[in-house]
């Protein structure tokens, strides 16, 4: 497999997966192809998706990105077409959306598999027509932009249970890209943690200590939820906390980190009985991991957890955990 050159951008790898889904996403750079990015949340899909923008002909343009899971519909259809004044109540001026602030560049549509499907529709009809309308107006709008989507969902999945358009997901899936989650490159988790504490060290102007093969280790036997976002997230802990040590060790690590590989230990208790907890404990343990991991975002954790968020919200009030 070539080098790439956005491992040397901001994305951090060499295993094969890595090096895979770099070089197709320097290919589709060249042209302006719609590109669908797939990947568990935290596997760096909009950091990819701006290096697809930083290598094509539209690099001068803006890069614009919007999260279609973190809005309400009808503020989501303002955000990207826009709105005309009076539109709706509260609309007392025009509004340029998303689309037309990206002319000339490339917009990256997060989460496409969490939009409604009324929304789909337009979307579909901006792809087709490349032209769309501002909410309440009836001029058409022409598009020069390039739309790279990006999901953690399974569409073909979403198709057969009715919650994605199929005309819809042939109109992006142009280039497919597989992002593979941080437990499936683990030769990439050392490259990955040294890249993390040399940047942070750097940002918080402190000497960049060294990782203990003990900690690496502890690093290698967790399963990493959150993926890359995660470990990035605990590499700045560990500068902030213990940036003024050398070599950073296994007792630096958090305690979501180290126990997790701790619980696969066995350990010496009464009557025979080897590393058992009880089950309510066991929950506690990994939700505490996942919320970790995700930055206490409800949606991603209830998503890695596969219950629906006001299960884990009532998980959270029952384990006294805000």
């Amino acid at each position: 497999m070539r080098p790439c050159p956005f491992a040397s951008d901001q994305i951090v790898g060499h295993s094969p997966a890595i090096l895979h889904a770099l070089n197709t996403a320097l290919q589709a750079a060249a042209s302006d192809a719609t590109v669908l990015l797939v990947g568990e949340s935290g596997t760096g899909k909009e950091v990819l998706a701006g290096a697809i923008h930083r290598y094509s002909g539209r690099a001068d343009g803006p890069f614009v990105a919007v999260n279609c899971a973190a809005m309400p519909d009808p503020l989501l259809e303002s955000e990207l077409f826009g709105h005309v004044k009076g539109a709706f109540t509260g609309a007392d001026k025009q509004r340029i959306g998303r689309f037309e602030r990206a002319t000339g560049g490339t917009i990256l549509l997060d989460e496409i598999g969490d939009m409604s499907l009324s929304l789909q529709a337009k979307i579909l009809r901006a792809l087709e027509e490349r032209e769309i309308e501002r909410v309440g107006g009836e001029v058409p709008i022409q598009l020069d932009v390039r739309i790279v989507a990006a999901t953690h969902r399974d569409l073909r999945a979403c198709i057969e249970s009715g919650q994605f358009r199929e005309d819809l997901y042939f109109r992006l899936a142009v280039v497919v890209i597989q992002l593979p989650p941080l437990r499936e490159r683990p030769e990439d988790l050392r490259p990955l943690a040294d890249h993390f504490l040399t940047r942070y060290a750097c940002q918080y102007h402190l000497p960049c200590p060294t990782l203990a093969d003990s900690a690496s280790e502890a690093l290698g036997r967790y399963s990493w939820p959150g993926n890359v976002r995660e470990l990035r997230n605990v590499m700045e802990r560990v500068i902030v906390l213990w940036g003024d040590s050398p070599v950073i060790s296994v007792e630096h690590l958090p305690p979501e980190i180290v126990g997790e590989a701790s619980t696969l230990t066995p350990t010496s208790e009464p009557n025979g009985r080897q590393g058992i907890l009880p089950l309510h404990e066991l929950e506690l343990r990994h939700i505490r991991r996942v919320l970790a991991a995700t930055g206490g975002h409800l949606a991603e954790s209830a998503e890695i957890l596969g219950i629906h968020r006001n299960t884990l919200r009532r998980k959270l009030r029952e384990h006294g955990l805000s």
